[in-house]
């Protein structure tokens, strides 16, 4: 496998999903247990909501290109929706695919040609 600019935007939106996950959890836990900060919870549900479909589209591209089982792609696209465990698949993906790089990767590629 040819490092991909996928697996960086993937990481990126593993991360950012999961901390607006996270936010938006407590934002829930402020409205419905203390009454407040209803209208800004409307905006960080609308923020999630745009960061997941990211997430979806490049996790379905780079499981795509990795040839992952349906299984396994199904659980990555899901682990935007679950709280912590972006994070978690986030760390597993990179490792795995790290590993399948060849020897050398890890430079920056020169643009152009």
């Amino acid at each position: 496998m040819k490092a991909t600019p996928l697996l960086g935007w993937y990481r990126a939106l593993a991360v950012a999903t999961g901390v607006a996950l996270l936010v938006f959890c407590g934002f829930m836990v402020a409205k419905y247990g203390f009454q407040t900060a209803e209208d800004v919870t409307t905006y960080v549900a609308m923020l999630h909501g745009y960061l997941y479909i990211g997430y979806f589209v490049v996790t379905f591209l780079l499981g795509q290109k990795l040839k992952w089982p349906l299984g396994r792609l199904v659980l990555t696209l899901a682990a935007g929706c679950i709280p912590f465990l972006s994070f978690v698949f986030e760390r597993r993906v990179a490792r795995e695919a790290a590993a399948s790089l060849p020897a050398g990767s890890d430079a920056r590629q020169p643009a152009g040609v």
